[in-house]
Formats: C-alpha cells, structure tokens, sequence
C-alpha cells in the first residue's frame, strides 16, 4: 500500500532529512587519508543523537541480510556500489567513497547519499559521479503531480545508459515515511508513461547506482551486506528522499 503524506508529516520529514543531511555533511569534511569508515560512522552517530534523532539505518534487518546492520552508515569504496559495513579500513588517496545515512525524527525517516573523493579524483571517476547526480536530478525533475512512476524511473536510465554506466540490478530508490522503505519500489530505469500514477503527498528516495564498467551484474561481499561490481569497476551513489506537491518536487534532504 501506497501511503500519501500529509503536509503536517512532511514537515516532521524535513526535519529527519535536514538530520540526514547534517550527518553526510559532517562525515565527508572528516573523511581524508589514515581516517577509517567506522570513525566516520561514529561521527555521523554522534551528529545524529545530538539532533535529538535516531538512525535509521542501525539493527536495521531485511530479509536478505543474514545479520542486523552495524552501523549508522553505509560506507562503500571503489567498486562497492551499496552496502557497504562501515569498518576499520583506512581512505587512502584516490578512493571514491559513497556514504548513505538514514534517521528518523517522530516516526519519520530520511533517507540520502552523496559519492566523494578522497584528493583529486581521476576524470573518469569525477564524470561517474557527477553523472550519478545528474541523473538523481533528473529523476528529481520528473516527480510531478500526474506524471507516472515509469517517467521517473525512465529520466534516471536515460542518464546512465547515454554515459554507458551499468544500473545496479534489482536494486532502485523507494517509498519513504513511517518506515525508511515503504511502497513503491521506483526502479532506475523503466519506460516513461508507465506505472503508479504520482499524487501529491507520495514520498519516495530516488537513488541512481552507477557502475562504471557499464555491466548490471554484482556479487555479494562475505558479510552479506556489501554489493560489489561483478567487474571490479568503481561505482558512484547519489540520493535524495523526495515529496510529490502540487507545487512541484520538494527534496526533504537538504540542510
């Protein structure tokens, strides 16, 4: 079931996502080379508590995962597109590194992700990226009032597969609100003119997963959480969680 916001709850959503945003602002200023992903989870956690909210992400357990996730971020570098359990790996110059956050602040979540580079990224690596966000923007653009799922679905493909990225199979943005995943599930590619029908009040995180070396394929780290290019090409990860107004798009994860 497709759950409409209301204006009321959509403000208590700006304030999870201003958390959110916060929290990912923090830990890119702290990334640099020698400081390990699981210090940046620990600044994003203590962000997070003192906004007076909770992570969305920690103890979090679908169905796939074999075990509750650790952390208040997912942290994932080079060729780990999602997922990734933020642990004592050290950045060194060069890395691209993605990190998504989740909180939640009166039973409602925010959910965003940004990709960065540790020093001057390589232009290839600088294009993924940015061609990552072009394409979350794009998404973006496409969520009005009237449109269809499918025409949002459809601008996030068109991005990709023009630079010859690979999308992520199976893997897409989704509803947010009481839960950080709720219906629809909004797929990174699709036809446009196709699916649910956009009112105002829909909620949902448009997320982009490139993959540079223009497969879709992945395999799954030991862990059970992080997905990795089946290539071992680098990957980038933009997010935004995302109203549907009368007015227009309104993206609830900016500070």
């Amino acid at each position: 079931m497709v759950e409409l916001k209301t204006p009321a709850e959509l403000e208590l959503m700006r304030e999870a996502g201003k958390v959110v945003a916060a929290a990912l602002a923090a830990t890119k200023q702290a990334a640099a080379p020698g400081v390990s992903l699981r210090e940046l989870d620990t600044i994003a956690a203590e962000v997070i508590a003192a906004k007076g909210a909770k992570s969305s992400f920690l103890h979090y357990h679908p169905h796939f995962a074999p075990t509750p996730f650790p952390g208040v971020i997912c942290a994932s570098v080079n060729d780990l597109v999602v997922h990734g359990i933020p642990n004592d790996y050290q950045l060194k110059e060069g890395d691209l590194v993605s990190i998504d956050c989740g909180a939640h602040v009166a039973g409602f979540h925010g959910d965003a992700a940004i990709t960065f580079f540790i020093g001057e990224p390589t232009e290839e690596d600088a294009r993924l990226s940015e061609h990552t966000r072009e394409a979350l923007y794009a998404g973006i653009a496409a969520a009005k009032v009237g449109n269809r799922l499918g025409d949002v679905s459809n601008a996030i493909g068109k991005v990709g597969r023009s630079h010859g990225y690979g999308l992520l199979a199976g893997y897409g943005g989704h509803g947010v609100g009481r839960k950080m995943h709720e219906e629809p599930h909004v797929p990174n590619e699709g036809k446009a003119g196709r699916g649910l029908k956009l009112r105002a009040g829909l909620v949902i995180a448009i997320e982009p997963m490139f993959i540079a070396g223009g497969r879709d394929t992945f395999t799954t780290d030991p862990d059970g959480w992080g997905l990795r290019s089946s290539d071992r090409t680098r990957a980038a990860h933009w997010e935004h969680t995302i109203a549907v107004t009368p007015d227009g798009p309104v993206i609830l994860t900016e500070p």
